[in-house]
């Protein structure tokens, strides 16, 4: 079956190769009126759906039956399990086609086992994901490393059992008698870790059911960063229950690796407006990457920060300093995509290798690199942005 909608390019590849932006909306334009973002010409270029697969149940379900008429010219293909698609995951044949696969693809699973995570840096915990995987390519994310050769949003249909979930481990909680670097009065539940809230509400009604849930919780506080500007998340009415955190790094960078995202300037310039819409409104300075020239980068930023963002935005807001971690078997899918990437990503005289908790072999800055380059842009917040409050480097 044709697909419903052009794709954005030959290569699909977004910014870098061409399509400097996915006609992000203008931030300081209401979506509170007129038709949603994600019916826009811009929306369906980041999803130029034309093919599902999707696990029975999660087809069947109320809201895999929400997306299916989202996408009714995508071809409908059953699958036994949203882990395990032949033809999709571990086809090296779709290196070529990385970027193109996130957009023309989708998958529709349930989320079978809920478990709601410590972890005590960027949140209290991490809850159960609605979703995994993203439209978006940045040449970065850990998220693929369990996919293999492709890595589609899969949406998991089964929202009630992980809003109910969420709802139980809150309600056992009780209210947050400490403060924390988290928050000093909710507990904080992180609610996208391997996926990015603000492109799942352009499939569906998850996000929307999330934030919806969290602002009746008055001891909890949902949060998830992101890389795209999404107005119609402004209509969602959090009433302060719900964190955003934009996802920031040096323009030049975020061209370079930050594939099909909003422009890092379009980010900063919606955070009023979501702050306005009862959000509250944090940055994630990530990743940071080491390469020459890096300090002068992150100065230009934060000196835009300090001039573009609204006094109100700047008194509450606070950052996370996370630095570059990679990892070896997505380096060699990049060199196959995107190699340009990795001649930034990838650099074997500044980076140790570490075995992580699930066997893969990651890389990270060299102990006295990434200490000391934690300390320069510290010094570097200090300088430029003092009202910018660092909650965690990592």
């Amino acid at each position: 079956m044709s697909l419903p909608f052009a794709a954005p390019d030959d290569d699909g590849s977004g910014a870098l190769f061409g399509l400097d932006a996915l006609g992000s909306p203008d931030p300081g334009r209401s979506p509170r009126t007129g038709p949603l973002f994600r019916d826009s010409p811009a929306a369906r270029r980041l999803l130029p759906v034309g093919e599902i697969h999707a696990e029975p149940a999660a087809a069947a379900s109320p809201r895999g039956r929400q997306i299916l008429a989202r996408f009714p010219a995508a071809r409908l293909v059953e699958v036994d399990s949203h882990w395990r698609i032949p033809g999709l995951h571990g086809n090296a044949g779709h290196v070529g086609r990385w970027v193109r696969v996130k957009g023309e693809t989708l998958v529709l699973g349930e989320k079978k086992t809920l478990t709601v995570r410590p972890n005590g840096r960027s949140a209290d915990w991490i809850a159960p994901g609605a979703s995994n995987g993203c439209a978006m390519a940045c040449a970065y994310c850990y998220v693929p490393r369990r996919k293999g050769y492709a890595n589609p949003v899969t949406v998991f249909t089964n929202i009630d059992r992980i809003i109910a979930h969420l709802g139980r481990h809150v309600a056992r909680q009780g209210p947050k008698t400490e403060p924390n670097q988290c928050d000093p009065q909710a507990w904080v539940y992180d609610i996208g870790e391997n996926g990015d809230c603000s492109v799942d509400a352009l499939i569906c009604d998850n996000t929307a059911d999330l934030v919806h849930a969290f602002r009746q919780w008055p001891t909890a506080k949902a949060s998830f960063a992101t890389k795209f500007v999404n107005p119609d998340l402004l209509a969602l009415d959090p009433r302060g229950r719900t964190r955003i955190r934009f996802s920031l790094m040096p323009a030049d960078d975020s061209r370079l690796l930050d594939i099909r995202t909003s422009p890092v300037a379009d980010r900063i310039a919606a955070a009023g407006d979501f702050l306005d819409a009862g959000y509250e409104v944090h940055f994630n300075l990530s990743p940071v990457v080491v390469r020459p020239g890096w300090r002068e980068a992150w100065t230009e930023l934060l000196r835009q920060l300090d001039d573009v963002l609204p006094d109100r935005v700047k008194r509450q807001a606070a950052a996370e300093v996370i630095m570059l971690t990679h990892n070896q078997e997505l380096h060699e899918v990049n060199l196959g995509w995107h190699p340009r990437a990795e001649e930034v990503l990838w650099q074997p005289a500044l980076q140790q290798a570490k075995r992580s908790e699930n066997g893969a072999l990651n890389v990270r800055y060299r102990s006295g690199v990434k200490a000391g380059a934690v300390r320069v842009l510290r010094g570097l917040v200090a300088a430029h942005a003092p009202w910018l409050r660092v909650r965690y480097a990592f």
